[in-house]
């Protein structure tokens, strides 16, 4: 019924959904695990800051959850960790809190700041995973 080539194809399909499906638009650099850091984001193949004008535990809450980092602990400003190199993608990050992504959340634009890298954000989570995979004793 099921030849190689099927099998193939349909291990092939679920990767091609799994990597569109969790692509990473977000990261956290220079903080002291992967749940801290500056706030970067990928925007046009390249990676850029995030300014710190507005930035509060709203906009932080969806950088965790992006990321599977929990809850959010700080919303972090002043380039806490330090100052990025590059674009500064976003500021004015306007989130509820309850956005998937940061994209979802209000700004001014890409590309449209008044910004330098000493205002970079940053963001600190409990790292602590949202979600738990159940143990199975055997």
């Amino acid at each position: 019924f099921y030849t190689p080539r099927f099998f193939c194809f349909c291990f092939l399909y679920q990767f091609i959904v799994f990597a569109f499906r969790y692509r990473v638009n977000v990261r956290l650099v220079d903080g002291n695990s992967r749940c801290a850091g500056r706030v970067e984001v990928l925007h046009r193949g390249q990676w850029g800051t995030v300014c710190d004008d507005y930035w509060d535990l709203a906009d932080a809450a969806v950088v965790c959850r992006e990321l599977d980092c929990g809850e959010p602990v700080d919303a972090l400003g002043d380039a806490h960790f330090g100052p990025g190199t590059g674009p500064i993608w976003i500021s004015y990050v306007v989130c509820t809190g309850s956005e998937s992504t940061l994209k979802n959340c209000g700004t001014t634009g890409w590309s449209k700041s008044d910004c330098d890298h000493n205002e970079d954000a940053g963001v600190r989570c409990s790292g602590k995973l949202l979600h738990t995979v159940p143990h199975l004793n055997h």
